[in-house]
């Protein structure tokens, strides 16, 4: 069986690693894997990106201008939806051709358009699409927030700004719909439960399930598998050599937040900020050596925010430096206002460093309260507050530690992770 994952990006961002990681675990696992790309960042030989050219060039900002344009010249909310209204015919590739098995993840920003999404499904080979968020589902959006119009039709969409009950939102639904109905063979895996569960709300995907049946995944339109971690690379090693290794002070209990772009408001970096401040108001003592390593673009953004001392670094692309980075910290913050089954809670628990994240998302599937890390109640600045002292109390921290890393490294092995996929390729 030949299996062709199908991603815009190699190693940007979220999708693309778990993407990766899951290239590497199903050969590992003896299931033939190759995966195609519009941007290439390694040497690999089985990722095979897209000829360059400026028609891949046009097609990201096309679909960027026809958003700016039909939101009256307007910047916000440009890069918080998609139309898929270009992109490019990836079935006359050799990689296509190859393939019995299409694996889809993140295809946006010009990489596919419906248009090319339908030759695909029209090309009759078995379609699995991994839900690295919620746009195979909705009309527009990546992440509906509260919005749940896409549980039977999208229509006056709040991102846009002129919003109408056929605006762009309802039109690309109803593409979608249109596409998902041509044939009966496309599963949608969630990384986490809750993205799942979301996607079965949706009447785009509704109508074709069934029970599981003797422990295996069933052909369905929606099931679960999380995501894979390389373990040769993210497992528990010493925290104070990895400190010195990254120049950071050995005498302080340091907190690590994350983020490809920090200021982006759905990661929740201000919530980080406000509980510093309240530690630092309401318990001086307990607080005082504390320091705040922040990784990511715009990280400047940041100097003067913190009452603590502040570690500002670029982003990290290198995973054997961010697995260091990882080690090096007492505890992982991710206030995360919607998020799916983040990678960075993979990582650090992983490493065996505690987390503490809001009830939200897929979050609590992956930070069990009290027992490897700390859940705070959404968008409360004082329960983060509450978060971060119990895990970085001495008396919690080494259980908190070990639970982490054993339960990271029995849910998200990669050879676990392949052999449910496999499940998923073979079931007709």
């Amino acid at each position: 069986m030949n299996v062709l994952i199908v991603n815009t990006s190699e190693k940007t961002g979220g999708a693309a690693i778990a993407a990766s990681r899951l290239l590497e675990a199903l050969n590992d696992h003896g299931v033939k894997a190759r995966m195609l790309v519009r941007d290439k960042q390694t040497d690999r030989l089985t990722v095979v990106a897209l000829p360059h050219s400026l028609r891949q060039k046009w097609n990201f900002v096309w679909e960027r201008a026809v958003l700016w344009m039909h939101n009256r010249f307007s910047m916000k909310n440009l890069w918080t939806v998609s139309l898929a209204n270009t992109g490019t015919d990836i079935t006359q590739t050799d990689e296509f051709k190859w393939a019995d098995v299409i694996h889809l993840h993140w295809i946006n920003q010009g990489f596919l358009s419906l248009r090319d999404l339908e030759k695909i499904v029209r090309s009759g080979k078995r379609i699995v699409w991994t839900l690295h968020d919620q746009w195979p589902y909705t009309g527009i959006c990546h992440y509906t927030e509260d919005c749940t119009r896409y549980e039977e039709g999208c229509h006056h969409c709040p991102l846009l700004r002129s919003p109408g009950a056929r605006d762009l939102s309802f039109q690309v639904y109803e593409q979608k719909r249109s596409l998902y109905h041509l044939v009966n063979r496309i599963t949608f895996v969630g990384c986490s439960q809750w993205m799942a569960d979301l996607a079965r709300k949706s009447a785009l995907l509704q109508g074709v399930q069934s029970p599981t049946v003797n422990g295996n995944i069933p052909p369905c339109r929606v099931c679960h598998i999380p995501n894979a971690i390389d373990q040769t690379i993210y497992h528990p090693t010493d925290r104070m050599a990895a400190r010195r290794a990254l120049n950071l002070p050995a005498d302080r209990k340091l907190l690590l937040f994350s983020s490809l772009k920090v200021t982006d408001k759905r990661k929740g970096i201000a919530y980080l900020i406000e509980a510093c401040r309240h530690l630092h108001r309401h318990h001086p003592e307990q607080s005082a050596k504390i320091g705040i390593v922040v990784v990511g673009k715009n990280t400047e953004a940041m100097q003067g925010m913190f009452p603590f001392p502040l570690y500002p670094l670029s982003y990290i692309a290198d995973e054997h430096q961010m697995a260091l980075l990882y080690t090096s910290v007492d505890a992982f913050i991710t206030p995360s206002l919607q998020d799916n089954l983040p990678n960075t809670i993979v990582e650090a628990m992983s490493v065996g460093t505690p987390c503490v994240g809001f009830r939200t998302g897929g979050i609590p599937e992956m930070i069990h309260h009290r027992m490897d890390g700390y859940v705070a109640d959404p968008c409360s600045a004082q329960d983060l507050a509450e978060g971060i002292l119990y895990v970085l109390d001495d008396d919690n921290h080494e259980a908190l530690s070990r639970a982490a890393a054993q339960f990271a490294a029995q849910t998200y092995s990669p050879d676990r992770v392949a052999r449910q996929y496999e499940a998923v390729y073979r079931n007709p």
